[in-house]
């Protein structure tokens, strides 16, 4: 009876109503009790609507998907209570790009830039051997231990390497290890909003400590241990998110000191280390840290490959043994084929010379932008040309909105974040974090650039319309 009626109701429209049930005994020859049990079933499926006195009626067809939606998820509201994660900060509040944008927001390298032919054969080598499949270490393979131990220098050993499944993970260990929630972080400002997210998420108080040329203000950050009481600082002191700056090595030993002086650690993001644009790369701060200050989080994610979901966190003492427990609590250990994969990778010879083109590549990418970027956006401010990493940090004309823009940018065809997303608090003038390793190559940089200025033009009227 109820298929008979499933049948029926794929001639109906939502809406219709259904014969009643004195017809549809008749037509089926079926007692009443038989179509009271049918149509009940095709209720609890959301296939009808009953009313009573009034019949039986075709309910609104749900698309796939769309069926689960329509209940009553308001209870959540009261459960959930305050937000842990904040997703603003992660999403992008516009959403996927359509197809045919050229995507200038992003944190990776193109296609054509990832040594894809390399990890390809090293993911199949290392799915080949006997014990791909087996459980790998908390801590790591002792082998990619001490290739991670070797790259960060100094007296690092292997010991005081923890594997991670790549730098957003490390960060998120980090942060809950070191600091109870409700305690404040000191961050750099502008900074990394993935690492606020992580901040907010441990239940920390992201606490902003201006940057300048140079990098961290020692002064600044001294008085900002001083009003807090903070016990930890996150920074990127290799070429800044989004900023570029590189600390000088004044001020890497200063803030070294400072931090010290406080009791306090400082989590160190060394993103960035294999995105040097040519040149000598600074010695990461934990390489000189002999007193346990510095926790240090790397990864091979942006060099090489947005799957490729490897980092590594360096660290002495008790806190490591803090970190191995949350390590433990997440989720175990990183799966053993990607860990080997990885040391395949940067065991070869071929490592270092993808990191020297990809150096090159980055450079050429970084000049051609910003001379388009000069030439397309009139009124737009460059601190200077930074000297690693992936992305330019461009002041905007006075009076432009960051937001409005780069909403108008992807109606004109081209992705660019918002400045205003990289500050824990107001921002003083808005910005753009415009990429250059993510497209195809240095025509869709100029083009983009060109796209960019015409919605530039656009936003102008509409803010003024807006004010009036």
């Amino acid at each position: 009876m109820a298929d008979s009626l499933r049948t029926l109701l794929s001639r109906l429209s939502p809406g219709d109503r259904l014969p009643s049930s004195r017809e549809l005994i008749k037509e089926y020859r079926v007692g009443p009790a038989t179509v009271a049990r049918a149509i009940a079933a095709l209720a609890a499926e959301g296939a009808v609507v009953t009313r009573p006195g009034s019949g039986t009626y075709v309910a609104q067809r749900t698309r796939f998907g769309d069926a689960a939606a329509a209940g009553d998820m308001s209870w959540q509201t009261v459960a959930l209570t305050d937000r842990a994660v904040d997703t603003h900060l992660i999403a992008d509040p516009l959403g996927p790009p359509p197809a045919g944008t050229i995507t200038m927001d992003g944190g990776y390298v193109h296609r054509s830039l990832q040594p894809t032919r390399a990890l390809s054969a090293a993911l199949a080598r290392a799915a080949r051997r006997p014990d791909a499949w087996d459980r790998a270490p908390a801590g790591g393979l002792l082998a990619l231990r001490t290739v991670f131990a070797r790259i960060v220098g100094g007296s690092v050993v292997p010991e005081d390497v923890l594997v991670s499944a790549g730098g957003q993970s490390a960060l998120s260990i980090a942060f809950r290890a070191i600091a109870g929630p409700g305690s404040p972080v000191l961050v750099e400002s502008p900074t990394y909003p993935r690492a606020l997210a992580a901040a907010r998420a441990a239940g920390l108080r992201p606490v902003p400590v201006p940057l300048d040329a140079d990098g961290l203000r020692p002064d600044m950050l001294a008085d900002a241990f001083a009003m807090t009481g903070a016990r930890l600082l996150y920074c990127q002191p290799t070429y800044q998110n989004p900023t570029g700056t590189v600390l000088t090595p004044e001020r890497r030993r200063q803030i070294l000191d400072v931090a010290r002086a406080s009791g306090a650690f400082v989590v160190e993001d060394d993103f960035a280390r294999h995105l040097g644009h040519g040149g000598a790369v600074p010695r990461p701060l934990v390489a000189d840290d002999r007193d346990g200050t510095v926790v240090h989080v790397t990864s091979l994610t942006k060099p090489a490959a947005p799957s490729l979901r490897i980092g590594a966190l360096v660290a002495r003492g008790p806190v490591m043994e803090r970190m191995r427990a949350v390590r433990l609590v997440d989720d175990f250990f990183v799966t053993r084929p990607l860990q080997e994969a990885a040391l395949e990778v940067l065991s070869s010879p071929s490592w270092d010379r993808h990191v020297r083109s990809l150096g090159a590549a980055l450079r050429e990418r970084c000049a051609v932008l910003a001379a388009a970027v000069t030439q397309e956006i009139p009124g737009a401010t460059l601190a200077g040309l930074p000297t690693g990493g992936l992305h330019l940090w461009v002041r905007l004309p006075s009076g432009v909105d960051d937001t409005l823009l780069t909403g108008a940018a992807r109606q004109h065809g081209v992705a660019v974040s918002a400045g205003s997303r990289y500050f824990a608090t107001e921002p003083p003038a808005a910005h753009l974090r415009i990429g250059f390793a993510g497209t195809a190559d240095h025509a869709e940089l100029a083009e983009g650039a060109r796209r960019l200025g015409a919605a530039l033009a656009d936003v102008g009227p509409r803010q003024q319309r807006g004010a009036l």
